[in-house]
């Protein structure tokens, strides 16, 4: 399988894959092609994760409407740090009994420390990191959560958001 145009790089780590994908705002966040970045476009991205619009954002992923794109989309019309660039985490669920979601940790070196991403557990396998800046590099784990447990680190992912 061919991966799509915008995937920059893929790099495995054990059982957490990262996904590193990079977008210019103008030609991916101009979602009526008017040749701004503005409210016109968070509403229409907005009804295509309703369904009231055919989905064909390639914001944080190509045909990919939900709050992760409509977020991007706000800060690159307020002229905020991501300007349309994110970093897609995936990673294999864990086998492990009573395993409820995962939490997502990023450092910006190698080894940590880290700092939690996300306000409650993560239920799927997929996290969207669309608060970074670019040229900056970052580095993730991920840790499964089960009750009050959790489990240790996944091997490191890395990442440098393109500059374009």
């Amino acid at each position: 399988m061919t991966p799509a145009p915008w995937v920059r790089r893929l790099v495995p780590g054990a059982s957490l894959f990262l996904l590193v994908s990079g977008f210019t705002w103008a030609a991916n966040c101009d979602l009526n092609g008017d040749g701004v970045v503005n409210v016109v476009d968070v509403q229409l991205v907005t009804n295509m994760m309703l369904g009231t619009a055919t989905c064909t954002a390639n914001v944080v992923g190509a045909g990919v409407c939900n709050s992760a794109a409509i977020t991007v989309l706000i800060n690159a019309a307020l002229g905020g740090p991501s300007y349309c660039h994110s970093v897609v985490l995936t990673w294999t669920a864990s086998t492990s009994t009573g395993v409820t979601g995962y939490n997502v940790y990023r450092g910006g070196q190698t080894g940590g420390p880290y700092t939690i991403q996300n306000s409650s557990p993560v239920s799927g396998t997929i996290y969207y990191d669309t608060n970074v800046q670019s040229g900056q590099p970052y580095f993730y784990v991920v840790q499964s959560v089960a009750g009050s447990a959790v489990s240790a680190n996944s091997a490191e992912a890395s990442a440098t958001v393109p500059t374009s």
